[in-house]
């Protein structure tokens, strides 16, 4: 008679546990593509900025006007840590799918503020005064949204395959400038002229991103907390959790963070947002062919995420920090001078993938490897803060430092300026600890 029951037991708890993992991939992939949408409507900016440039930035020079546009798109960042600090109280206080709500909702305004901007024409210097608070609003957005994505996967992923899920937070991120490269081609090659792009369909895309905020928004409103959020809320209360008083008390950690950031973020940038107009003025591709060489090294980049995310469960996270920053060091010089001198897209696009399997030891994993680094109680603003701020110092600036090079005559000196960035991190990475071995993740349950 006690056989039966003893013998009934897997048939009753595999099914349960199917549905918990089905409940926690789901929880993984709305998550991650609400942080697409988000970078989608923050990068358009980028994608968009060679045609909307002279509605708000009239001149006759054209990399002063891309220098205009630059220079706001760098302000975007340094607003970041402030919507780090902000979200990440939300997050750590009320819980991370809170926080993950309000700061799409504000990528929405955002957007749509841009939308329907005035040019020059009309409202002369109002108009990039309205840029910049739609950017100011996106960077705030979007100074949140790291720290509480970052979070949100680590936390919901298990320890086994934390690597591999964590790394869709950057698939979705590359995945959302994918995007608006996509819509761009679209728009350039079956829908507007280059006349008509730069008229007004350049407001096109940014109608786009306010809708698909709004279904995010909804998508997201049912997400679950997480249960490392809820253990730490029933074990210290809400009101021992989140804050500036409490990050204060990880100084080390967050000097880590931004050690870890800062050559991982320059690197990034420079093969993303400032390549496609590396890749225009520089290289002297179209500008169909720089877009088309800007989108197919982003897919390259996506397929790797995921596959150096799962390396690192295996091998740990230190080595492929460790592989990016000394493979950055000794080839960011030559890779860059050799796109310079690419002859054709072809050649351009090979050089892009081989850069990208460096810069993935870092893009796949540096969301896992800062959330480890904090207790539950601060994870979402320790992640957020201290990324944010180097993220604003070295990848907001990225673009504008660059074309300040390109337009003093000395474009290599910013290749020399990113190696010496990649190599401080490196330095960063030979004295921290591995995070998968020493997770505070894991140490919490």
């Amino acid at each position: 008679m006690s056989a039966t029951p003893s013998m009934a037991a897997p048939a009753v708890t595999a099914p349960a546990s199917d549905r918990i993992e089905f409940k926690r991939i789901k929880a993984i992939f709305v998550g991650s593509v609400g942080n697409l949408v988000e970078w989608y409507d923050f990068y358009c900016y980028a994608a968009f900025s060679l045609y909307f440039g002279s509605s708000f930035f009239p001149s006759s020079d054209p990399v002063a006007q891309s220098l205009s546009t630059a220079a706001i798109f760098a302000l975007g960042f340094f607003i970041r840590p402030i919507g780090g600090l902000l979200f990440g109280y939300i997050g750590d206080r009320h819980g991370r799918r809170l926080a993950l709500m309000t700061s799409v909702m504000l990528m929405c305004g955002g957007s749509l503020l841009i939308a329907c901007s005035p040019t020059y024409a009309a409202v002369g210097v109002w108009a990039p005064v309205i840029l910049l608070v739609a950017r100011l609003l996106q960077g705030l957005s979007l100074g949140g949204e790291y720290g509480s994505s970052a979070t949100y996967l680590s936390e919901m992923a298990t320890s086994k395959h934390r690597g591999f899920y964590s790394s869709f937070q950057y698939v979705t991120l590359i995945g959302g400038q994918l995007t608006a490269l996509v819509v761009l081609l679209v728009l350039q090659n079956f829908v507007l002229d280059a006349a008509e792009l730069k008229a007004w369909g350049w407001r096109i895309p940014f109608f786009i991103g306010a809708l698909l905020a709004v279904v995010a928004l909804i998508m997201r409103s049912d997400l679950p907390e997480t249960q490392a959020f809820e253990a730490q809320r029933n074990k210290h209360g809400k009101d021992r959790m989140g804050g500036f008083k409490l990050l204060l008390q990880h100084p080390r950690e967050c000097l880590i963070v931004i050690g870890l950031t800062m050559g991982g973020t320059l690197a990034f940038y420079v093969y993303t947002t400032y390549m496609q107009k590396f890749l225009k003025l520089s290289v002297g591709l179209t500008d169909a062919q720089t877009t088309a060489v800007s989108a197919a090294t982003l897919v390259f980049a996506a397929l790797l995420q995921p596959l150096y995310g799962a390396l690192s469960d295996r091998i740990g996270r230190k080595p492929l920090l460790l592989g990016f920053a000394v493979l950055g060091t000794i080839f960011t010089v030559p890779l860059l001078t050799a796109i310079r001198h690419a002859q054709g897209p072809w050649e351009a696009f090979g050089l892009i993938a081989c850069a990208w399997l460096i810069v993935s030891g870092y893009t796949s994993i540096n969301a896992v490897v800062k959330a480890e680094l904090f207790p539950a109680s601060i994870r979402a603003t320790g992640v957020g803060v201290p990324y944010a701020i180097a993220v604003s110092v070295f990848g907001g600036s990225a673009e504008y430092v660059a074309l300040w090079f390109k337009q003093a005559g000395m474009e290599s000196g910013f290749y020399w300026y990113a190696t010496a960035v990649i190599a401080c991190s490196l330095i960063v990475y030979l004295l921290m600890r591995d995070t998968r071995r020493h997770s505070r993740i894991d140490a919490e349950t």
